[in-house]
């Protein structure tokens, strides 16, 4: 049986005990921690699930689209980019199979990596080594002689013919041959996405305000695309064996 010195100490100890609150042992760090956690798992869940490609999301890796593109810097078109990257020089159109006939056509035929919603801009851009983004427009030095137009520098004329300030944007138009309905952006070009065959995009380094055209070959892409067609056939003859034709869809490179 306990003393009556013990009992007092007991007594003493349960009144200091009411009122207080049961705490985990280390505080509220690893409360906090999990949360933090939870809240990284659902943000890796929401981006595979954007990120993902779709395989009944367009473009498939059967389709072969061709959309209208141009660089304009204040007032006129730049040269079209050049070269196919056919010829191992880009380690990005091996990857993405992705690329333009120096025809200012883009030619998009994916492989798995640049289908459905991951078809975007920035999978041209880094074939070619061109950087778009709000700070300016920068060329390798292979296209249109590596210049380099960067906001807060160079400047364009506005409507009045003064010198002011230019800014980056990208005019896209979902149909070539219908100027009335177009899509600017000013921001996140890379991210711009490809959701049809045919349409038109202009790059676009101007004065606030400009009136940036559709790209210059828009008006004759379908005989583009339908030239790119008939190039991306061919034909091998064998000999003591009959010519024959393999389509272009059946191949991962040209057109």
């Amino acid at each position: 049986m306990a003393s009556g010195s013990s009992a007092k100490k007991v007594a003493r100890l349960a009144q200091k005990g009411k009122g207080k609150k049961v705490r985990f042992q280390g505080g509220t760090v690893f409360p906090s921690v999990m949360a933090v956690v939870i809240v990284i798992g659902l943000g890796l869940v929401t981006y595979a699930r954007q990120s993902a490609p779709s395989k009944n999301t367009p473009p498939t890796i059967n389709d072969h689209w061709h959309v209208s593109y141009g660089f304009y810097h204040c007032d006129s078109f730049l040269a079209n980019l050049a070269g196919t990257k056919e010829d191992g020089s880009s380690a990005a159109y091996a990857k993405y199979n992705i690329h333009s006939h120096d025809d200012g056509v883009i030619h998009w035929h994916p492989s798995a990596l640049a289908t459905g919603n991951r078809a975007k801009m920035g999978v041209f851009f880094e074939t070619y080594g061109v950087s778009v983004n709000t700070k300016g427009i920068t060329f390798p030095k292979e296209q249109n002689k590596g210049v380099s137009y960067k906001v807060g520098t160079d400047k364009c004329k506005d409507k009045s013919g003064k010198l002011v300030d230019a800014q980056v944007q990208v005019i896209v138009w979902p149909n070539y041959d219908d100027e009335t309905k177009s899509k600017r952006y000013i921001t996140d070009f890379n991210n711009i996405r490809l959701t049809k065959d045919q349409m038109a995009i202009t790059i676009a380094y101007v004065a606030p305000g400009t009136e940036v055209p559709m790209p210059e070959t828009a008006s004759n892409l379908p005989e583009l695309g339908a030239k790119d067609s008939a190039a991306s056939a061919t034909s091998t003859t064998v000999k003591g064996a009959t010519t024959t034709t393999v389509a272009a869809t059946t191949t991962t490179t040209g057109g």
